[in-house]
């Protein structure tokens, strides 16, 4: 009896073995960074008992899928990855940013583990629904060991929230993401100053004094390193901020390269903007009361923490002359059968930024002030420079305001932005000669205003006589405190 115990545990004894260098072979063969050391569970493995198995010590492989972003995207284009092969990721970190033809994206981790690998390289399309890294979790000897790949299921709406919509990666500690959720404010629109443009809670706080007009204290850190600065005297009048001119470039040959992100988008946009036949219409604005106006107002608006501009009259006189001609903030359908009046103004201002030609807009003008709107144009105008503007800001627009004058030129043939019916280019402000009522000659700020609307619906007579009024608000902004809201 003894004999047969003896030869029966010779024989487990050798199985076990024999599966145990099975699943070591199996192991081993797991890539490594080179730079890295390996992984944690293979050392100790080798000095494991023979009746241990890998899945004790290493949890499973996910494969974390590119989620619906919205909008009907069903592609997007890898434009940064801010993990390797190899690299340790917790939940919230950010993997990648990827770019549709609507808005950059950032995903983030939606495990703790370790990035196995990406299936995709920088500028290659990744397609929703399919797998963007491989996640190896570390999730204990609790794991089912049935198999070693698990595939995760479709993302939930809560789930979502891994996904930021913005241009770039948002870094924030667990304390301040509850900062900005008991106050309501989206991380993606707080520009952060920290390191490698991580979000500090000086940030939430500056960002919701912005929203309720609160004036903080200048923090400690920069008010010591402010005064350290050597104070320079300011010119009275700043000139319009130019971009640097591109450096030329000689080839030897021919260079193609297919359309992505927004220049995808523009091609669709202006192929559907070319079956609207526009009617053009061109003044000029006096807007020398305006800016008196702006330099009394200026200070005021400064020490609120907020940048004024001229641009906040703009649209807040378009949305003012809206209210009397309805039909241009509306839309009509492809059928050309009916017209949808938009209750809301949400009025778009075409911005050139590193990412191409962006269109981010107001919401709900018509109830906003002029203070207001400015306080939401430097939010739209710090999230574009950054390149983070999110689908929220880009989206959803009904009339759109182009100020091509920023970058020079007087007069332009702005193209309507579909579903929109109408569209205004603004031109630079001149200092120019006019006679004024009583026939002397002086000194005026003239503006230059390009309108462009849908033919179909809109008339000539309709586009002047809102240019008019527009323009009455504009010469005497006096006239539009009878009107604000």
């Amino acid at each position: 009896m003894a004999a047969v115990t003896r030869c029966s545990f010779h024989l487990v004894r050798r199985l076990l073995s024999h599966q145990y260098k099975r699943r070591c072979v199996r192991v081993q063969t797991i890539k490594t960074h080179k730079d890295q050391q390996p992984p944690a569970f293979l050392s100790k493995l080798n000095n494991a008992r023979l009746f241990h198995t890998t899945s004790a010590w290493r949890g499973p492989i996910l494969q974390f899928k590119l989620s619906d972003i919205g909008e009907g995207i069903m592609e997007v284009v890898v434009k940064e990855w801010y993990v390797k092969e190899g690299d340790k990721v917790s939940q919230f970190d950010s993997i990648c940013e990827v770019q549709s033809d609507k808005a950059s994206v950032t995903i983030t981790s939606r495990y703790d583990g370790v990035i196995r690998k990406l299936h995709y390289t920088v500028d290659e399309i990744a397609l929703v629904g399919k797998p963007l890294v491989d996640i190896e979790t570390d999730t204990g000897p609790e794991v089912p060991q049935e198999e070693d790949v698990v595939e995760t299921p479709a993302m939930s709406r809560e789930e979502h929230t891994h996904q930021e919509i913005k241009g770039h990666k948002t870094q924030a500690t667990p304390a301040v993401r509850r900062l900005a959720l008991e106050n309501n404010i989206k991380l993606s629109e707080v520009v952060g100053t920290g390191k490698d443009g991580r979000i500090l809670k000086e940030d939430i706080l500056n960002f919701l004094a912005k929203q309720t007009g609160a004036i903080l204290p200048p923090s400690p850190f920069r008010e010591t390193h402010e005064s350290q600065r050597p104070k320079e005297k300011q010119p009275a009048t700043q000139p319009a901020t130019q971009p640097a001119a591109p450096k030329p470039v000689l080839t030897t040959k021919d260079v193609t390269e297919s359309l992505k992100g927004f220049h995808k988008a523009m091609v669709r946009t202006m192929t559907a903007a070319l079956k609207i036949p526009h009617f053009g219409f061109c003044d000029e604005v006096d807007l020398s009361r305006l800016v008196a106006l702006r330099a009394d107002l200026k200070a005021i608006s400064e020490a609120r923490g907020v940048k004024l501009s001229y641009m906040p009259f703009f649209i807040k006189a378009a949305s003012l002359g809206l209210l009397h001609f309805p039909i241009l903030n509306a839309s009509i359908d492809e059928a050309c059968q009916n017209i949808t009046y938009k209750a809301a103004h949400n009025i778009g201002l075409a911005m050139d930024t590193s990412q191409g030609l962006l269109v981010p807009n107001v919401k709900n003008v018509q109830l906003l002030s002029v203070f207001d709107i400015a306080r939401d144009l430097n939010r739209l105008q710090a999230l574009g420079s950054s390149g983070q503007l999110g689908t929220s800001d880009l989206t959803g627009g009904t009339f759109t305001l182009s100020n091509i004058g920023s970058i020079g030129g007087t007069y332009a043939k702005p193209v309507i932005l579909p579903p929109e019916v109408a569209i205004g280019a603004l031109g630079k402000i001149q200092i120019l000669p006019r006679f004024d009522s009583n026939g002397q000659l002086v000194k005026a700020h003239i503006l230059n205003i390009s309108w462009s609307a849908d033919h179909r619906i809109i008339d000539g007579a309709t586009m002047c006589r809102f240019s008019n009024l527009w323009r009455q608000y504009l010469e005497n902004p006096a006239s539009m405190v009878l009107d604000l809201k």
